[in-house]
């Protein structure tokens, strides 16, 4: 399942979607620029463990999708996510932050009822 969010509005998505802020867009295409391979895929998902429960985790790398995998795409990049993690990142959004302190992907996700002081990781109530 491929979707596309052609808002330019950082509005968050409704559940059951994710989406990606132009920012995050951007530098997704810029590391894989930097990399050169034109096969590699941005990867996200949910481990458990971290400090609040749940992990949030990156990953850059050549393996095609597998069923269950669902591709969202903004802006020409494209960011891969199983649909077992889609069950906890569901209504969330891919944001790519830089400031004096630091930068990184970060997700806002309306699911999570409490994080981690750095934001890589989260918990969920059931």
């Amino acid at each position: 399942m491929q979707t596309e969010n052609t808002s330019n509005s950082p509005q968050m998505p409704p559940a059951g979607t994710f989406s990606l802020s132009d920012s995050a867009a951007e530098r997704i295409k810029y590391l894989k620029s930097k990399d050169g391979r034109p096969s590699l895929r941005f990867r996200i998902s949910v481990k458990g463990g971290g400090c609040s429960g749940f992990q949030y985790e990156f990953l850059l790398d050549d393996q095609a999708p597998v069923e269950g995998d669902v591709i969202f795409s903004h802006n020409g990049a494209e960011a891969v996510v199983d649909e077992v993690s889609l069950g906890l990142l569901g209504g969330g959004m891919l944001d790519y932050t830089e400031d004096l302190s630091r930068a990184g992907f970060e997700i806002k996700n309306p699911n999570a009822t409490a994080r981690c002081g750095c934001g890589n990781s989260f918990s969920v109530q059931l």
